[in-house]
């Protein structure tokens, strides 16, 4: 039987036709095919300004740049996310510490992070910066930490990898709520450019420093420079940044994806619908549908991420893992829990710190959810998996 992957892109001949076009302009890089994707994508997300970079572990650098993490502050973030999250704010010299995610919608709980600013606030110790993770797409509840936010002083960066064209509260995700979101175009994502991200902010000074980070720290805007123009060649460094900028190739490829958007959201919100009442009778928790008490939200979806409970007659998540590998069913786990890598274990961190983002990876399996993924194939997935699960 053919292998049914938990994710993959969807390109067709829209997407191939802009790919085409860029590579015969005379344009490869920093033409126009990144401004055009940049206002795209800042209207699909209700947002002033959006910044293209080469990927998102990029844009959660400079991100976390221009937000002023350095030296002596330290970042917070969720323990129920890829190492990028947390590794941006090492970039930048910042510490970085986690919340605990509620077991529920496993993104980051608003009580333990009002428990944790209330100690931290005690010791002298707020953090600079707190980093939520739209997990699987779905948003966190961002009211309520954007309240703890201007109580204390701090920033929202949101990791919005997982969340393009998602929304909170009928707004879309990067709107409002965060100081600045990052979005990633990775080919198992919403859209992709291959590779590339995105950072989206309201704040016109924060995207001009974004941008200034994400090109060397160079200019060429005549109202900016410091020293009389020599020529039409003249160019100013004025911060030390990074060559992380998404060439038109990239650029071009996401704005064919953004057109088909809402038909990518519709699919998944199906397949998801589906799989809902496909795994009803099972002995699994299914993701959750709202972000908090009294909150709404879209997820976009990106993952469908079961948990095994376990019980009488049901086999551990490690035995159901290995058997729907082998049968063909490409599960991933999402995520093993980032103060347990080594790496971070070796910064202080250790075992029993986030029980429930521990108790979660325990029991995480993401199943396939995808464009492509027809109702047989989705059949043959839910019929893998109730066999996989029978000890």
């Amino acid at each position: 039987m053919d292998f049914i992957p938990y994710a993959t892109q969807s390109i067709n001949e829209d997407d191939l036709a802009a790919v085409r076009e860029v590579l015969t302009s005379g344009w490869l890089t920093q033409g126009p095919a990144v401004p055009r994707f940049e206002q795209a994508f800042a209207a699909l997300h209700g947002v002033a300004h959006a910044v293209a970079v080469c990927n998102a572990t990029a844009g959660l650098h400079i991100a976390c740049l221009a937000l002023g993490a350095g030296p002596g502050q330290t970042v917070w973030t969720s323990p129920n996310s890829f190492v990028a999250s947390a590794n941006c704010a090492l970039y930048c010299g910042a510490g970085v510490d986690f919340v605990d995610i509620d077991p529920a919608t496993r993104n980051m709980s608003v009580s333990a992070l009002a428990a944790k600013l209330e100690q931290a606030e005690r010791d002298g110790q707020l953090p600079a910066i707190v980093i939520p993770v739209h997990f699987a797409g779905l948003a966190c509840d961002l009211a309520p930490m954007r309240a703890l936010a201007d109580r204390y002083g701090f920033k929202i960066l949101e990791d919005a990898s997982h969340a393009v064209g998602a929304s909170y509260n009928g707004q879309p995700i990067g709107s409002r709520y965060a100081d600045a979101s990052v979005f990633s175009f990775h080919p198992v994502k919403i859209v992709t450019t291959g590779e590339g991200g995105m950072v989206t902010t309201p704040d016109a000074a924060l995207a001009r420093r974004l941008q200034l980070l994400r090109s060397h720290g160079i200019t060429r805007e005549p109202g900016e420079m410091q020293h009389p123009d020599t020529g039409a060649w003249h160019y100013e460094q004025h911060s030390l940044g990074f060559n992380y900028r998404m060439t038109d190739i990239q650029a071009a490829l996401g704005t064919s994806q953004l057109r088909r958007i809402d038909g990518f959201h519709a699919v998944r919100d199906r397949l998801a619908d589906r799989y809902d009442l496909l795994l009803g009778s099972l002995p699994l928790r299914r993701p959750a549908r709202v972000p908090g008490p009294g909150a709404t939200a879209r997820s976009s979806w990106h993952l469908y991420v079961v948990e095994v409970v376990s019980g009488r007659g049901v086999a551990d998540r490690a035995t159901v893992f290995a058997r729907l590998r082998e049968a063909g069913i490409g599960v991933n786990v999402h995520y093993e829990p980032i103060p347990l890598q080594p790496y971070y274990r070796g910064l202080g961190f250790w075992p029993g710190q986030f029980p429930a983002a521990e108790t979660y990876a325990t029991q995480a399996l993401s199943i396939p959810l995808y464009p492509a993924l027809t109702d047989a194939l989705q059949d043959r997935v839910v019929a893998e998996l109730t066999q996989a699960l029978r000890a």
